[in-house]
């Protein structure tokens, strides 16, 4: 083959080569960039779905936000790290158990399942779920945490109260070397709302100051909160002072306020308004709905309109929770016309504004106004809800409707809510105010679990119906079962042994408060014990007790001191305690007639004179009692001698009998007891 030949062949060959060579490499290149292009325009495509469903969420269209979600899956788009935690805050809002697993077992398949931010946001949301036990779940099995993990599993155990929890937590958090910061301090301080709380709170107080997160504000309110909450407001009010006016917020105010209307102080509540108002800071719903919190007595219902007609010129009258709050407020202050008047006016009216209504009549005694409204609400379609059911049977309790209450409780049987706690609860308190103390035992023996509110109930149940020493026995058997009393425990034990004479049992539970529970006694607790030296005829005794007690004494301890010296006809120590209540409340009556009946016991006319005088005097008109009965569903009031009832000569052709049927069994009690 000549030589030319062979190199054309050659040429062509490599020509040929480098052509398929370029072929492939362009070919290489359209799959890159057409690759890069898809990626480029899924990630595209990814965020605008991102923005969408955040949007719904911010929005609070949480069932939007997941139906996105699930129209993204279905279009084969793949989320991101920033995907899930969004999805997980939107089931988290909605409180819904079952979205939440279905969300996490998407993260598990995904390559995000060890991505901390999306751990956390987990967390969040079964921690929003109530389903703390998952969350801790999902803590534990993290590889890497940072503080924000910390902080959320933190806040979880807080917003339950478990206070030894939290503390454990924020140990082991210690121990790890994790920096604690303001939203840390946020927490613990929030943990710590119950009256035992004040030496753990005044801990982390102190350890804040030390790792120099006071200065933060939001942890300065935190603190006035819950300094109120554990009822230390001394301890509040120098936070607050503490502030650098130029750190000073509208959040700082309110939690101030808030802390004065925890303790239903009014007139402090107000004066603190007027000032914040003076130091040019505006006010918001929530300064509205902490004033009006704190008005809770007729005397106060002055400043109740007041704030009510600044609401208005502020705007706040349109808001749903105000409008509530106001419902609530007129109610407590005996003006149930103008809480009504609210509520009617009301265009847009929620389970919770039907509630607060009904409230409203059944703590007033209106069983009847109470259960019309309950079957309106029912009629409109708003669904009574767990606080409803309460409101109504703690209305048949006062009222002492043993027939509706029975009623009511088979109401919450057949909606799915006789098997909580609190209505379990409530019932055995309803069935002991109404005398059935069979039925509360009933209930509270069928309980599968009891808290320490179902031991104190039953405990007063038992004493309400004069069964003090059943009292004493179910405290014991409590103790014994290691659940722990609360201040409120102590205080109706204390009573039952009052009105059981058990003058010794008495100091044995007001020590093993005191010095094995650690405790520190209220003043009603310090009122007890004096009436129970009283009523046992200690009265020197009782009277050195109030003397050295640590606190000033209040109306309840004198009167209490004077009703004794009714008991024991004691002129002397009834005249000590007598001046003192002219003194704290010149224009009670119960004072004056207690007085002039100790006078009158012992024959002393003057002084019983000198009391209708000083009455006189000073102004005090005295109000006839009153009384309820329910006959046919019906609730009828009276009072004294009240001859007005339109069928009132056959009431009290009825009593007279009764009268004289019991005058009749004691003679005759007495006639056996003389014989031989």
């Amino acid at each position: 083959m000549p030589e030319s030949l062979a190199l054309g062949r050659n040429s062509t060959t490599k020509n040929n080569s480098m052509h398929e060579n370029t072929l492939i490499l362009i070919t290489m290149i359209k799959s890159t960039v057409s690759s890069i292009s898809y990626q480029f325009t899924n990630l595209s495509m990814v965020r605008q779905w991102n923005y969408a469903i955040r949007e719904a969420v911010n929005q609070d269209q949480c069932q939007k936000a997941l139906f996105l979600f699930s129209q993204m899956m279905q279009k084969s788009l793949q989320p991101n790290h920033l995907t899930f935690p969004i999805i997980a805050k939107a089931s988290g809002k909605l409180n819904n158990v079952r979205y939440s697993k279905i969300i996490h077992a998407q993260i598990v398949k995904s390559s995000f399942s060890d991505d901390i931010y999306v751990q956390t946001a987990m967390m969040d949301m079964y921690i929003k779920c109530d389903c703390m036990n998952i969350a801790y779940e999902v803590f534990s099995r993290m590889s890497q945490r940072d503080i924000a993990s910390w902080n959320s599993l933190l806040f979880g155990f807080a917003q339950l109260g478990v206070v030894d929890e939290v503390l454990s937590l924020f140990k082991q958090m210690r121990v790890e070397r994790i920096r604690p910061d303001s939203i840390t301090l946020i927490g613990l301080s929030q943990s710590s709302t119950s009256r035992e709380g004040v030496p753990i709170l005044k801990a982390i107080h102190s350890f804040g100051i030390r790792i120099g997160v006071a200065i933060d504000v939001s942890v300065s309110s935190t603190w006035i909160s819950s300094y109120a909450k554990v009822r230390d407001l001394v301890s509040a009010e120098k936070v607050f002072h503490g502030i650098e006016p130029c750190f000073v917020t509208v959040v700082s105010w309110n939690s101030m306020i808030a802390g004065y209307a925890y303790f239903e102080k009014s007139f402090k509540a107000v004066s603190f308004y007027k000032k914040m108002l003076y130091d040019e800071f505006k006010p918001d719903i929530s300064t509205n709905l902490n004033l009006l919190s704190s008005i809770c007595r007729p005397e106060d219902i002055f400043y109740g309109k007041l704030i009510h007609c600044h609401g208005i010129k502020m705007g706040c009258d349109l808001d749903t929770c105000v409008l509530n709050t106001l419902i609530s407020m007129y109610s407590k202050c005996d003006d149930l016309g103008s809480a009504r008047h609210v509520f009617d006016n009301m265009v847009y009216k929620t389970c919770v504004s039907w509630t607060a209504m009904i409230s409203g009549y059944a703590e007033k005694g209106d069983l009847d106004g109470a259960l019309a409204l309950f079957h309106s609400m029912d009629a409109t379609g708003v669904k009574p809800d767990l606080v409803t059911v309460l409101s109504l049977i703690a209305g048949c309790g006062e009222t002492g409707a043993l027939d509706i209450g029975r009623w009511v409780e088979d109401y919450a049987r057949l909606n799915g809510l006789r098997s909580n706690m609190m209505v379990l609860n409530a019932l055995i308190d309803m069935y002991a105010k109404c005398g059935s103390i069979e039925e509360a035992c009933e209930i509270f023996y069928m309980m599968s679990e009891r808290t320490v509110v179902s031991w104190t109930s039953m405990i007063a149940g038992c004493a309400l119906n004069g069964e003090f020493g059943e009292a004493l026995t179910h405290f014991f058997h409590m103790l014994e079962l290691g659940v722990k009393p609360n201040h409120i425990t102590f205080l109706i034990v204390l009573q039952a042994c009052n009105h059981g004479g058990f003058i010794e049992k008495g100091w044995e539970i007001y020590d093993l408060m005191r010095k094995v529970h650690k405790l520190d006694p209220e003043l009603e607790h310090y009122s007890s014990m004096a009436d129970l030296f009283g009523r046992g005829g200690k009265l020197n005794e009782a009277v050195d007790f109030i003397q050295n007690m640590p606190m000033k004494p209040d109306v309840g301890i004198w009167s209490s001191l004077l009703s004794a010296c009714k008991i024991h006809r004691n002129v002397a120590i009834g005249e000590l305690a007598a001046c003192r209540l002219f003194e704290m409340e010149p224009r009670a009556a119960a004072p004056y007639v207690e007085m002039a009946n100790i006078y009158a016991s012992t024959s002393c006319w003057d002084g019983v004179t000198a009391v209708r005088r000083l009455m006189k005097q000073n102004q005090v008109t005295k109000h006839p009692g009153q009384s309820t009965i329910r006959v046919n569903g019906k609730t009828h009031k009276f009072t004294v001698e009240d001859r007005c009832h339109h069928k009132g000569p056959i009431i009290y052709e009825v009593l007279d009998g009764l009268a004289l049927e019991s005058k009749y069994e004691l003679d005759v009690s007495n006639l056996q007891d003389v014989l031989p």
